[in-house]
Formats: C-alpha cells, structure tokens, sequence
C-alpha cells in the first residue's frame, strides 16, 4: 500500500509538474502584460492580474486568450478601464488580436509600440487624441481597424502595405484635410467609416476600391460623387457640399475626341455636340447663351475657350522661360569672374540671433556668453528697370552672405599640404558624411579636417556647401566641436575643427590603447554633463531648434582635460532619415518611434543621450555582436534593470572597480531611465537633464569620489 501511494504521489506531481510547465507563458508576454497592467493603472476589475510576474495563459488572466504559451488575444471591451497602452506591446508578436474599446483609455497619443502582427485592433470609444502612430503602416496582416469615437485628429499613416485590411472605421474624430492618396492601396476593404469628422477635398482616391459600405456623412468634402460609388448599397454622403450636377469632368471618363471644327459653324458644332453628348441638350454642365432664341453656345464653345487659354498660357510660359534661361546665362558668365566662396543659394534653414548660452565649466558653474548669430541676408528680388543692376545686386547679396561665415576660408593647397593630400596614414575617422583627417598647418596648428562626400548634398553641391558652412559657424557653445574653417574650390567640400589628442568618447571607452588609462566616475559625470549642455543648446537656445539626429560615442570628442566637445552638428538634415539608420551601432542609440516612423525630433536625441549615458555607467558599446543575443543592443538589456540596485550595481562597469557613491550612481541611473521612455513625451528636455545632472554633482560627494580615485592612482 506504502507503495502504491508513493507511486500515486510522485505522479500526481510529475503531472503537476507538466501542466505547470506547459502552462508557463512567455517571458516577453508576460513582461508587456505586467507593463499593460501598471498603465492601465491596476484596475481592480482585472481580475487575477499583477504588476510583476504571474503566469497569464496558466492562471487564466482575464481577457487573455492563449496557444502554446503565448498570448494570441487581448479582449478588455467595457471595462472601465483607464490609463493607457503599455509602451512595450511591441514584445507581444504572437499577439493577433486587441480589443480595449468602450474604456476610458487615453489623454494622449495611441502608443507607437503596437504589436505588430495584430490582424483585429479595436479601440473605438476612447479618449485617445493626437496622431495615430505610424507604426500602423507596417501591420500588413491588419484585417480589421476601428477607432472610432475618440479625438484623433491627425492621420499620418501610410496605407500601402495593409492589402488585408477589410473594415477601416475612423468615425467620430477629428481628422481634417484631404483623404490620403494611399487609400487606394486598400484593395480588400469592404467597409470604411468616416462620418463626423473635418475631411475635405473630394472622394476621388475611393473610386476603385470594393466598398460595399462607406459612411462619409457630416464632414467637408466637396466635388462630385464618383458615379461608382453611387452604385454601393449602403452610401451615406449627406451633410457635405457634394456638387448636384449629374455630369463632371471628374466623375465621367473622358469623351471621344469631337472632329475638328470651324468655329464660326455653330450649326455644325451644335449638331456634333449634340451626337457625341446626348445630355448637351439638358443642363449637363454646358454654359447657355441665348442667340435670338433660335440657338445656344454649347460645350463646343466652352472648349474653344480653354484651348485658347492653354495656347495663350503655353506662349506666356514660354517666353517666362526664355527669360530666365537668359538670366541664367547671364549670371553664369558674371559668376566666372567671382570666386566660388562669394556664393551661396539661401535654400537652408537659418537660425535667427541667440543671445546668451549656458557652458558647462568645471566646477559646474554657469556663464554667459553673447553671440551675434544674424542670419545671412536673403537674397531680394525687386523690381528694377536694369536687368543687369538687379544680378550685380543679387551677387552683392551672396557676398554679404558668406562675410556673415566666422571661420577660415583656407584654399584647397592649404589643407593638401595639412594632410599630405589626404593620406590614408593622416585618417583618423570615417563617418555618416565622409572621412576626417588630420592635417598640420604651415603655423604648426594641427586641425581635423573633415572630407565631406558630395553624394550626401543635394544638386549644386557648392551653393548648398557654402549655405551650410553659414549655419555650422552660427553655432557656438564651449562643448560643441567648433568649425573653425572651410574650403570650397575645385567642387571640394572641406570642414576644419579643432584636433583633440583624446579622440572620441568611444574610442576613449571601448579601444583601450594600454596608454589612457580608465575614465574614473568623476570624469564620466563630468562628460555627460557637458554632452546634455551642448544639446540644451542645440534644443532650447537656437532658434529654430537643432535636431543632432545622430547622436553617439563617436560623436563627442575629449580634450586633454576630458571636456566633452559634441561633433557633426548642424547639418544632419542634408541626408535622408533612413541612411542614418543602416547601420547596428548607429541602430543602437535610435528611440522607438525612430525604428518605427524614420522621423527624429528632440525627444529621440534624449534617448540617444541615455544610451550614451548607459555607456558611460556600463563600458559597454551601444551595440555589441559578439555579447549573447539578448544582451547585444545596450539599451534593451539595461533599461529594465535601472532602478533594481543589485542589478544595477552588477551593470557598472569594471574599470571603475568600485571607486563610485552609491547615491551618484542611483542618482545617474534615475536620469539614464527618464531618457530612455519608450513614449517620447515622457521624456524630459534636455534642461531637465541638465538640472538632474547638476543636482547629482551637487548632492552626490562627487568630490570625495574624485579624491578616493587621486589616492589610488598614487598609491598605485
């Protein structure tokens, strides 16, 4: 009998043991639903929901619908429920379907992190607002949209890739402005709903879609009803200002070509029209003149009309172009006698005058330095009666131009000779637009001379060059790289800055040379503080703000006295998002909403600062292959470990082999979490970080760090 029931026991818990096992979801879905579940701010109506662990499929969380430990289905309808969306839902990739509607979800923007491979999302009844987020535009497996009944007001989705979507409801928002031209990729939708919203425009890009429902009442549109679409059952068009007339260019498909005509023959015009066109006796549209009653001008002369229009419009556009090709040449053959450096073209965007910035100095202190940053005049084109007067002035106008650059106009030789024509053994660096040599002048002044590939300007790439050496001069802060000159002959497009013997924070972190030896704490605090005052800048005091775009180790370079001086500003708008983001290092530092729209702001620089931060806390690069798979993108590993102290205190790096406060580094870790929202509006300004940081070096004992690290390296 002993036997027997020891037999029964052990398999009722290897049975235990399997359902428990089977039962176990996955760690990723586990991880988005505790996240769901904060943000929505822990409703007690969830029931056998946590914050932290728990077992979703095994436990039978409600709402959750699961297949072989992963989550396939959300369905919370009517619950009440408030908050938001996790930032994080992105994890949940088995996930196909998402309904939280009839909540009282929202106050902001629907989240970028949606699951991607969603085929049913439903979160109509909200109070989401804002933009629907692009990431939308890459659920190709989306069959059914609805989001009715909220305040989104802003599309900003393409629709290309959702060839699956059947039933699209946008009902009850506040959209405005024309429909997208990408609707007309939606070849499977049957149903779409945008009644009471601000859409206008007309109703063109729908004509060819299988719509067998389609609500578009109370809105702004206008033009005709395209004659297909008054065939579909179910149309509810009223409350617009839809034109009345049965026939329209834009509705009919075009006509016969009519013979050619005599246009005195109004009898055999009237006789023509009236067989081509059998509504041309009715009100389709033709213009009636009355001619002694007996006959009227029908379309025929109305068409007569236009073609006299567009022949006189085609003779007046020719004779504009005849012009300016003149012009042109004439401004050619003056531009032969004026160097290359005397123009520029006005086409970039310019920062109006700033008047004070904030330095970083070395005891944390601030000053205040004036600046005349006036942008270059525009070039003015006023009536004048002396076609020549008037390009001699605008030439003038370049000149004042390039006078406004405060940097160096050195010559092609001068930075040949610097370089030793641009010696591979002189490359000290290859970046995003082109590689960096250093280069020694004739009066020993070293420089570090940057080659900027022309295929990363724009056509003309002189005028475009000069423009943007104007704006880089502009900027002027103690921890940017400052431009201190530039060169544009003979089609090079040259940038001189100042050579630091340090080189980058990168290098400094990641390449030990057996040479330098590690930063200690007090310095790593030092760099990050003066990264985020060269930011503050770029973001808060130039007007219109600097986005950096491209943010990183590489992109801070340490003087001798480990200073921090931030590279490649200012000009990151001249290439197309995307060639930013090719690369896994650069694919490192980009935020969410970066990997998810293409599209940078000053937010997605702070979560780059954090990333460099991270770096900073850890030794570790941004992006590293040859760690584990999970543990290769710095950010993703770390950020969930910010505020667990023992984790925290096993990320630091090594080097610093202990030699750091404990409150300094919770204190870095808070600053390093806040930049790394996964929601870009949770992040804070970049002044904020500043002050986080002040107050870390202020409250922290950074000074006793400092002294504790003297001792040791004298000691040693």
């Amino acid at each position: 009998m002993a036997t027997d029931a020891i037999t029964g026991l052990a398999a009722l818990l290897l049975a235990t043991a399997f359902v428990m096992v089977t039962a176990d979801t996955n760690s990723d879905d586990v991880t988005a639903l505790n996240t769901l579940y904060t943000t929505l701010h822990s409703p007690w109506q969830l029931t056998s929901w946590v914050s932290q662990n728990g077992d979703p499929c095994g436990q039978s969380w409600l709402g959750i619908t699961c297949s072989n430990s992963r989550v396939i289905a959300i369905k919370l309808p009517g619950m009440g429920l408030g908050g938001t969306l996790g930032y994080n839902m992105n994890i949940l990739t088995a996930l196909t379907e998402l309904d939280m509607s009839n909540n009282n979800l929202g106050g902001n923007d629907i989240p970028y992190n949606l699951p991607p491979n969603l085929e049913r999302l439903n979160l109509e009844k909200n109070n989401f607002t804002g933009t629907l987020p692009y990431s939308i535009s890459h659920m190709a497996t989306l069959k059914y949209l609805k989001l009715g009944h909220n305040q989104v007001s802003n599309v900003n989705v393409e629709f290309n890739q959702l060839t699956n979507l059947t039933t699209l409801d946008l009902s009850y928002n506040t959209f405005s402005g024309t429909l997208p031209e990408s609707f007309s990729s939606l070849t499977t939708l049957t149903t779409l709903y945008l009644q009471n919203n601000r859409f206008t425009g007309t109703l063109g890009v729908l004509s060819d879609l299988p719509l067998t429902d389609l609500n578009v009442a109370n809105n702004q549109f206008s033009g005709w009803i395209p004659e297909k679409l008054k065939s579909i059952g179910n149309l509810q068009t009223s409350g617009n200002s839809f034109s009345n007339s049965p026939a329209t260019p834009q509705a009919t498909p075009p006509q016969r070509p009519s013979p050619t005509r005599n246009p005195t023959d109004s009898n055999n015009s009237h006789s023509t029209d009236s067989k081509n066109n059998p509504s041309s006796g009715s009100n389709g549209g033709n213009v009636g003149v009355s001619d002694g009653g007996k006959r009227k001008v029908g379309g025929g002369g109305v068409a007569g009309i236009v073609i006299s229009l567009v022949v006189l419009g085609a003779m007046l556009a020719f004779f504009v172009i005849k012009w300016k090709s003149m012009r042109r040449q004439h401004e050619e053959d003056l531009e032969k006698n004026v160097p290359l450096t005397h123009l520029a073209s006005g086409k970039f965007k310019q920062l109006r005058p700033m008047n004070t910035v904030s330095p970083a100095g070395k005891e944390g202190l601030q000053r205040t330095v004036s600046m005349n940053l006036k942008p270059p005049s525009k070039i003015g084109f006023h009536k004048s009666s002396d076609k020549n007067d008037h390009l001699n002035k605008s030439v003038e106008t370049k000149k004042t131009n390039l006078s406004s650059i405060r940097a160096t106009a050195y010559t092609v030789a001068d930075l040949q000779m610097a370089t030793e024509s641009f010696s591979t053994n002189n490359m000290i660096g290859e970046g995003t637009f082109g590689r960096v040599y250093r280069g020694q002048l004739s009066n020993q002044k070293v420089l570090a001379v940057k080659k900027i590939n022309s295929s990363t300007l724009p056509t003309n790439p002189s005028d475009f060059f000069i423009e943007l050496v104007a704006n880089i001069s502009k900027l002027n802060h103690p921890n940017l790289s400052e431009l201190k000159g530039y060169c544009a002959e003979h089609g090079q497009c040259l940038l001189a800055y100042d050579f630091y013997r340090n080189g980058s924070l990168h290098d400094f972190l990641h390449l030990s040379d057996g040479y330098n030896e590690p930063l200690s704490w007090n310095s790593r605090v030092k760099i990050a503080l003066g990264s985020a005052r060269a930011l503050e800048y770029l973001h808060e005091t130039c007007v219109p703000s600097v986005i950096h775009k491209n943010f990183k180790s590489a992109n801070i370079l340490l003087d001798t006295e480990l200073n921090p001086h931030v590279s490649d500003c200012g000009f990151a708008d001249l290439i197309p998002n995307q060639e930013l983001q090719e690369s896994d290092e650069n694919s490192g530092y980009r935020a969410p909403e970066v990997a998810m729209s293409g599209q940078y702001s000053e937010k997605s620089d702070v979560y780059s600062f954090g990333v460099v931060m991270l770096e900073l806390l850890t030794g570790r690069k941004a992006f590293d292959s040859s760690r584990p798979w999970s543990q290769q993108w710095l950010a993703r590993w770390a950020a969930p470990q910010l505020h667990d102290i023992e984790a925290l205190e096993q990320m630091v790096d090594p080097a610093l082999e202990g030699l750091y406060l404990a409150k300094s580094l919770s204190r870095f870790a808070d600053a390093i979490a806040l930049c790394l929202q996964a929601e870009p509006e949770f992040r804070p300004p970049m002044s904020e970080v500043v002050q986080s940081l002040l107050r870390l070096v202020q409250r922290s004992g950074v000074r006793a760090v400092e002294l504790a690290d003297s001792r040791r390296r004298h000691e040693s």
